[in-house]
């Protein structure tokens, strides 16, 4: 069942004031949950910034009670930690921690984006998930990335850089739709750390330098984006501090006014003329920067949907994720169904990855046939989730030999072996994403991921208003199809393959946890949650170990190659030799590119001791918070 949550015209009931935010090296530190991992430590040099103020490196795993909250950046973390210490619930803190996100990492996060949000309630037993996606302006075209004057689709970096990639956001709406129904406090408040964080400031490090770097030609051509993230013509050095005041009176605005100062009046005039009119410098850039369709109208008209989550068992383990639009959860939960079929732990270590790429793939062939917005395509989204489905795509896996790829999709009829093979393009879904995770005291849990989908999003800044307009319609596949289930069509979500994911054990959360990474954060889920529940390592083992990517493509058709890191390759491409496997490095060593997600993630185990873990090395590395650091 869906339901359409509509925003709210008015502001929301009055709350207690946040008190404060966060005061210098007010960050739990406690030993990791395994010692013996040398990865489990921050990366050396590490230092964060507590609102501007310089503290000690924050530890990407902590353990202790009292709530939990894990992100990629301290700061953020934080946030919501001073949220749950101060009475708030899950809820809160992930929108305060979301907000935060949008300061410190404005290239993957904020309130230009959308985003999946899922929550577990302790006191009902219930999952709930709300789809906060941008949609597709109602006027924008099924061509509309095709260029008339070739009569082919437009080349990906053309249309990334442009209004035609921006889709109506979701952030805002889906914060509000959260805290309405599931939170404590008031959007008004859960936004003032955040707006202090944008005033203060906070420290930037080599990976906020690196990706403005990576995206300078594209900022320059925006003339408001070059102004805000390459001030005095630059991008800003490592260990400066980088303020965003214009996103803090945009914030503060927000809080004023609630969402509806966001999606009516000016500011939703402002952002429909970027995105019809770009704004860009000609004397710079040669980008087209093709106009856009979405209008105040579209702003004015947004919804997010409030749904039943996808629900797998494995190995006595309930695995609640995102329904379509994303493909998240029925990839996941396919991909651990088919697994469900092996003992991966009495497998050596190669079959046991070699079951791992071949049940992913299976599931990506599945995804990229079936899956799509279900307000425009019949998802068949039980059959999908079905342990006989799995069965009937598990009986067409060699667990001694790889298969060629791209393999065919299943027949949603199959019975025993039965396939049918159907054609479907991978997608060019991008890998600049964030993840949160939150237990609360009590006991519920919010797995969350929010996109502007590429690196620096569409690279357009909203004049004068501190935030980037996301290019999520570039996730639509290009070509028109009607048999495609992700064709252009208006008012539709694009497919996603973020995985926001929730596992319970007898009713009670065991772990939350989730990832960026474009199309490989359905396979790093499924690789962590392997890696915990099969293989024996703990959760910050899971989180930091090398990764692998099996998504059903390669360059060669019938070849047999998976992406990998380079970490992968070195530890296990000799054990998978033996299984036909044959591994490639995702990108040249030393670049952000040659890194597989950067997952945050809780597990409370049956004690209630709460482990919060972030990535210790990737994306420079993140930060996990308990509110009661145990001994």
């Amino acid at each position: 069942m869906v339901n359409v949550v509509r925003r709210r015209s008015a502001l929301r009931r009055a709350a207690l004031v946040l008190a404060g935010v966060l005061a210098a090296g007010a960050v739990a530190t406690a030993a990791p949950a395994s010692a013996s991992s040398p990865s489990l430590t921050p990366p050396q040099g590490a230092m964060t910034v507590a609102m501007g103020r310089p503290t000690p490196p924050a530890p990407s795993t902590s353990v202790g009670t009292g709530g939990a909250v894990s992100s990629v950046d301290a700061s953020a973390s934080a946030v919501g930690l001073e949220v749950l210490r101060d009475g708030g619930n899950a809820v809160d803190a992930a929108v305060a921690t979301a907000a935060a996100l949008g300061v410190t990492e404005p290239y993957s996060a904020g309130i230009g984006g959308g985003g999946y949000f899922v929550y577990f309630d302790a006191t009902t037993g219930e999952v709930t998930t709300i789809d906060g996606r941008e949609t597709a302006p109602a006027g924008m075209p099924t061509d509309a990335f095709i260029d008339p004057a070739t009569g082919t689709p437009y080349p990906f970096a053309n249309a990334v850089s442009s209004g035609l990639s921006v889709g109506v956001p979701g952030t805002l709406a889906t914060w509000e739709a959260a805290l309405d129904r599931f939170g404590t406090e008031s959007l008004r408040d859960m936004l003032k750390p955040a707006t202090l964080l944008a005033t203060r400031g906070f420290t930037v490090d080599e990976t906020f330098r690196k990706q403005t770097l990576d995206n300078e030609a594209r900022f320059r051509a925006f003339p408001d984006t070059a102004e805000l993230f390459l001030p005095g013509g630059e991008a800003p050095e490592v260990g400066s501090i980088f303020k965003n005041l214009d996103l803090a009176r945009t914030l503060r605005l927000i809080a004023l006014r609630g969402t509806d100062a966001f999606y009516e009046g000016e500011l939703a005039a402002e952002m429909a003329d970027i995105v019809q009119e770009p704004r860009i410098d000609r004397a710079v850039s040669s980008l087209p920067a093709m106009p856009g369709f979405m209008t105040t109208d579209d702003l004015a008209a947004y919804e997010v949907l409030e749904q039943a989550p996808t629900h797998v068992e494995y190995r006595g383990l309930d695995v609640y994720g995102i329904a379509p639009s994303s493909s998240g959860g029925t990839t996941v939960g396919e991909s651990l169904n088919i697994l469900e079929n092996h003992d991966l732990a009495s497998a050596e270590t190669g079959q046991a990855l070699h079951l791992f790429f071949e049940s992913t793939a299976r599931a990506f062939a599945d995804r990229n046939a079936y899956v799509g917005d279900p307000a425009f395509v019949d998802v068949p989204t039980e059959i999908l989730l079905s342990q006989d489905f799995a069965d009937a795509r598990n009986c067409t896996i060699n667990p001694l030999q790889a298969s060629p790829k791209p393999v065919p999709a299943g027949a949603l009829d199959a019975a025993g072996c039965d396939a049918v093979a159907l054609d479907a393009a991978e997608g060019a879904e991008n890998l600049s994403t964030t993840h949160l995770s939150v237990v609360d005291q009590w006991g519920n849990a919010v797995a969350y991921t929010l996109t502007i989908e590429s690196t620096g999003g569409s690279a357009m800044t909203v004049p004068d208003r501190g935030f980037l307009l996301n290019n999520e319609l570039t996730d639509f596949n290009f070509v028109p199809n009607p048999a495609d289930p992700n064709t252009v069509e208006p008012g539709k979500r694009p497919r996603s393959s973020m995985s926001p994911t929730i596992v319970l054990d007898g009713g009670e959360v065991r772990y939350v946890l989730g990832s960026p990474g474009g199309a490989t954060i359905i396979t790093t889920v499924v690789q962590i949650l392997m890696n915990r529940i099969d293989l024996g390592m703990t959760l910050p083992e899971a989180v930091a170990a090398p990764r692998a990517s099996q998504r059903n493509s390669t360059t060669t058709p019938g070849a047999i190659t998976t992406p990998a890191e380079a970490a992968f390759i070195a530890a296990y491409a000799d054990d998978l030799a033996p299984y036909g496997q044959s591994l490639t490095a995702v990108a040249a060593p030393g670049t952000s590119a040659s890194e597989i997600g950067a997952a945050a993630a809780i597990e409370v185990d049956a004690s209630g001791l709460m482990t919060a873990v972030a990535e210790p090395v990737r994306r420079g590395g993140g930060t996990g918070l308990v509110v009661e650091p145990a001994p």
